[in-house]
């Protein structure tokens, strides 16, 4: 009779995109362009080099993240502000529907009343821009 070995136990798996959320605030917490080292330092979990590279390789097509050469690695950051990538997000979400029109009902009429005034006041002051 073989003596039966437990199983490893599973790791859990991150949750999609939560890597690069991870990383997309680091480079928003540093105070200019830093190394895929700095990011790796100061994220909470315990990530290999390779694989912070990854994700700012990833970050880097989704236009999301700039680089710049410095001496002999890469500098990065973000391309946008807090509220640009979270419109960025929306926007990406927005366009992988295919009935846009019904998308935008469902989340017009999901607002709070605060919220959906908002969205007029700026639609209004969009179109005067035009």
């Amino acid at each position: 009779m073989t003596e039966r070995v437990p199983a490893e136990p599973h790791r859990r798996r991150r949750a999609h995109g939560s890597l690069e959320t991870q990383v997309l605030a680091a480079l928003h917490e540093a105070q200019g362009p830093v190394t895929a080292g700095w990011v790796q330092k100061h994220l909470a979990a315990e990530l290999a080099y390779t694989t912070v590279m990854t994700v700012l390789t990833r970050l880097l097509a989704k236009n999301v993240v700039t680089r710049r050469r410095e001496g002999r690695s890469f500098v990065w950051m973000p391309v946008a502000d807090q509220a640009g990538l979270a419109a960025l997000k929306m926007r990406k979400v927005l366009d992988g529907q295919r009935d846009r029109r019904a998308v935008l009902a469902s989340f017009v009429t999901s607002l709070p009343e605060g919220d959906e005034q908002l969205l007029r006041e700026l639609l209004d002051q969009a179109a005067d821009e035009d």
